[in-house]
């Protein structure tokens, strides 16, 4: 069963891998970020950083956000939020929401969306903490029919100007 499992996860990092490709080489560059945080390394040295935490950001036009946005008409939507095990609970993922902030002032977004799992109490407080607020919620046959872990939509009104966010 673990060599089954191993495959599936081998197949899975090969897909994700597949589609950031894919989203780097197609996307204009303001309309689609893969944000990453490293490994702090000594000055001296000169060993490769550690990959430790990855945000992406995608312009979107979703009408079912936009509705929950006050005149806009696009938004930038973050997804795949991961910080490495290791390195949780350092304001890693902090450090990459404030860098999403910054690159909606760059792009000149008003607004930034995600999603997450309406039982994930910490990371919506991760989010809540960030700025953001719910104003809406998967509706309930989407876990009955479907199966899924119920999801609540998070909104954060962007600030245009950089000192805000230091």
């Amino acid at each position: 069963m673990a060599l089954f499992d191993d495959y599936f996860y081998e197949f899975f990092q090969a897909e994700v891998l597949a589609g950031l490709i894919y989203k780097l080489r197609n996307s204009p560059p303001d309309r689609y970020a893969c944000l990453v945080a490293e490994s702090p390394t000594d000055a001296n040295s000169e060993s490769q950083k550690d990959l430790v935490g990855v945000v992406d950001v995608t312009a979107l036009r979703d009408n079912d956000v936009l509705k929950h946005l006050d005149g806009a008409q696009e938004y930038l939507y973050v997804s795949g939020l991961a910080v490495s095990k290791s390195f949780r609970r350092r304001k890693i993922a902090s450090c990459l929401l404030k860098a999403c902030d910054m690159l909606s002032i760059l792009w000149g977004f008003n607004f930034i969306a995600l999603r997450a799992y309406e039982d994930d109490f910490g990371a919506r407080k991760l989010y809540s903490n960030a700025g953001y607020r719910v104003v809406s919620g998967d509706p309930p046959w989407f876990t009955s029919w479907i199966g899924r872990r119920r999801r609540v939509l998070m909104i954060k009104q962007c600030t245009n100007n950089f000192l805000n966010l230091l």
